[in-house]
């Protein structure tokens, strides 16, 4: 079935202009609202000067006549107003010149003290019943003088600033709808994609987005399909992993029982002595795929307990001075604070000796591997730090990532004759990662290599889990 897609320049095109319109169609229905709602000051002051005329031309008319109120429209004809006239209810003219030109007013004229606005031809033009002393009613009417401004309009502070308001409000937020609306798949594909690589397999983008039929919409399917095949090779990898170290464990122990049998048969030889010691190292590697295997599938079933890491290091070095040599102290052991973690004593206790005899494989002869336990106080919840230091040749820098993936080995020091299995830091980096901790590695000068294990420390209420 065929879907309809509509592109992503239509869209913004069509926000876009939509946004130029709805504008421009808020600023003119303001503009309208203003003008309809407070007169202009030119508008006002033409109003009031014909009230204030008529008021005092109907004054004039009752007390002194015709003739006085006619003398009168003839001042205000040459000070300021132009063709005013002065009218009975009956549209009759009382006093003025060319009244002619106003009477059409007079026919729309309700109430009292409510005036007829209107311009033509450029020119304002004004009328209203008004009420004298004694009671009568009369119409007074004028135009906008030539020399007087054009009817035009003149913004106040107050107009001018709620115009730009509106317009400023309805942009900006039809500006803010179009970026949420742009931005929030994007922002959701981050976060997916930031779950996904710290080895969350589950993650996928909400299902909020995937029916767009857009350019985004189409992104986020294939983020979606690109996931679920990641998920599954690497669910396969790992199960294959796991599978092949438990096949192997079978044939490995009848290895080891025929070397013996070899060995009583034909006596002691050094072949026998090499073959005991490469099925060792396979026994070791598979135990380690199994570990990493372990790790990998099942981390979230790990059992946890509060961890002293002081008591677990102190372990650690004492077990790695009396294997290296009895009388000399290989490890030296310093905990300015002994912070408590949730964790799995066993995993914690292999992926720390993991680190340190590797260290204790590559410092010099007659240097200590330095173990340092601590707080970190850059953030604000310090997490546990644990830094083990050899004094060996350290690393090129571009590997010092590297090493900890599974069966990786630096040409220039550490190969198959240099021991090891290349396990022993994958190991170490998915124990730290199953723990919500980090690792990193770091050269330290003048020559070495530091190893930093971040773990966050055990907060109130937190349960234990008996392992």
């Amino acid at each position: 079935m065929k879907t309809t897609h509509c592109s992503l320049l239509v869209k913004i095109f069509l926000w876009f202009w939509a946004t130029v319109l709805i504008t421009a169609i808020a600023s003119a229905i303001t503009f309208w609202a203003r003008a309809h709602s407070s007169p202009y000051q030119w508008h006002a002051s033409l109003i009031e000067t014909a009230r204030r005329s008529g008021e005092n031309a109907i004054q004039i008319y009752e007390q002194n006549g015709p003739i006085a109120a006619a003398k009168y429209m003839a001042m205000l004809r040459r000070d300021n107003l132009q063709n005013p006239c002065l009218f009975d209810r009956s549209h009759n003219v009382l006093a003025g010149r060319d009244c002619d030109t106003v009477a059409d007013m007079l026919p729309d004229l309700r109430d009292p003290g409510v005036p007829d606005f209107g311009i033509r031809s450029g020119v304002g033009r004004v009328a209203l019943i008004l009420k004298s002393q004694s009671g009568h009613e009369y119409i007074f009417a004028t135009e906008l003088p030539p020399q007087a401004p054009r009817p035009g309009p003149r913004l106040t502070r107050l107009g001018f600033a709620l115009q730009w308001g509106v317009a400023l409000f309805v942009s900006g937020l039809i500006c803010y709808l179009l970026t949420r609306y742009l931005t929030a798949p994007i922002l959701r594909l981050r976060e997916a994609a930031d779950q996904l690589a710290s080895g969350d397999l589950t993650a996928r983008a909400s299902a909020r987005i995937s029916p767009r039929r857009d350019e985004l919409g189409d992104l986020v399917r294939d983020f979606d399909a690109m996931a679920d095949r990641i998920e599954e090779l690497v669910s396969r990898q790992r199960q294959l992993i796991s599978d092949v170290s438990h096949e192997l464990r079978s044939p490995l122990g009848r290895l080891n029982v025929a070397i013996d049998l070899a060995r009583q048969r034909k006596g002691d030889d050094p072949a026998f002595d090499q073959a005991e010691q490469d099925t060792a190292l396979l026994d070791e590697m598979i135990g380690r795929l199994l570990t990493i295997a372990k790790l990998d599938v099942s981390a979230r079933d790990i059992p946890m307990v509060q961890v002293d890491l002081a008591d677990l290091l102190a372990q650690i070095a004492r077990n790695a001075n009396f294997e290296s040599h009895p009388n000399e102290d290989r490890v030296k052991l310093t905990i300015e604070t002994a912070p408590l973690v949730h964790g799995n004593p066993e995993l914690l206790h292999s992926a720390i000796e993991n680190i340190v005899r590797n260290a204790i494989h590559y410092t010099d002869p007659g240097t200590q591997v330095e173990i340092l336990l601590n707080r970190d106080s850059a953030p604000k919840q310090s997490p546990a730090r644990i830094q083990i230091r050899d004094h060996g040749p350290g690393l090129p820098e571009s590997e010092l990532t590297n090493i900890f993936r599974p069966f990786y080995r630096v040409a220039v020091s550490r190969d198959r004759q240099s021991g090891g299995a290349g396990l022993g830091l994958a190991i170490a980096d998915r124990v730290v990662r199953t723990h919500g901790g980090t690792i990193r590695a770091q050269n330290a000068p003048p020559n070495g290599l530091l190893i930093e294990i971040l773990l966050p420390e055990q907060t109130p209420g937190t349960p234990d889990v008996p392992a």
